[in-house]
């Protein structure tokens, strides 16, 4: 047999190992994931709070309690979480909220808010109109494509 030969079963086999392993780490952080989030909507609860500011920072400048930072794991501490920075009652709190809704809090409005611990899974406005979402600005890209499909009189993609 020819080397080349050997050196693509190899290669063949590793590939294989690895796509495997991957399958099976998928279904397990799967059902760690489904079990968070049944602990979640078990420990949820609804509070009225003032938006005082949102941004996207690291974990170790959001202002989260130090147990929370020493619990997180050290691939994550250097990834930036979205904060909110809410009054709930007299207190002023940093809270973690979740990627989904985000972009949809308000800034310096009174919400209704559903609180999993230090965790914001949904707002809904309390007082006044919701504001609209900003319009996302399209990429050179896109406006490229656009303009050539334009030429071309071909119905613009969306």
């Amino acid at each position: 047999m020819k080397t080349w030969v050997i050196v693509l079963i190899v290669i063949a086999v590793v590939l294989i190992a690895i796509i495997t392993a991957l399958y099976f780490l998928g279904k397990k952080m799967q059902k760690k994931q489904a079990e968070q989030q049944e602990m979640l909507e078990a420990n949820k609860q609804t509070v009225s709070m003032l938006i005082i500011d949102k941004k996207r920072m690291k974990i170790r400048d959001s202002g989260l309690p130090q147990a929370v930072i020493d619990q997180t794991p050290k691939a994550m501490r250097g990834s930036k979480l979205p904060i909110i920075k809410a009054k709930v009652g007299p207190q002023i709190l940093s809270m973690i909220c979740d990627e989904k809704i985000f972009d949809s809090v308000p800034v310096k409005k009174e919400v209704k808010a559903v609180v999993s611990g230090i965790y914001v899974i949904g707002v809904k406005g309390l007082h006044g109109r919701p504001e609209a979402q900003p319009v996302k600005k399209k990429g050179r890209f896109k406006r490229l494509m656009e303009a050539a499909q334009e030429k071309a009189g071909a119905k613009p993609i969306k």
